[in-house]
């Protein structure tokens, strides 16, 4: 079984809420966690700086389309960052607790 971690960023906290409780209700993700950030980007060529909420989903691999769908259906961004990372190393059994619980 492969496992990834899903990293995507929202505008405010209550909308990092929503959406992790959502996907965790969904079982597309065992576990959410919400981190408070400042993020520096580029957009309609003007540089933003803009207060965020990221969002880290622990998951099976095999659930990336549907946890990608679910974020596009809930994200108010018109372009959300949807990232996927490979998790190479887990203890067994909160790999089983991921199985488990998506």
């Amino acid at each position: 079984m492969a496992y990834i971690a899903v990293v995507t960023t929202v505008g405010t906290h209550a909308q990092a809420q929503a959406m992790a409780r959502t996907l965790v209700e969904r079982k597309l993700a065992a576990c959410a966690q919400l981190t408070d950030i400042e993020s520096f980007y580029v957009w309609d060529g003007a540089l933003q700086n803009e207060r965020e909420c990221r969002i880290l989903l622990k998951t099976r691999a095999e659930c990336y389309p549907a946890i990608e769908a679910a974020i596009r259906e809930l994200h108010t961004y018109e372009l959300p960052a949807i990232l996927a990372l490979p998790i190479e190393h887990i203890y067994p059994p909160y790999a089983q607790w991921i199985d488990d619980n998506t």
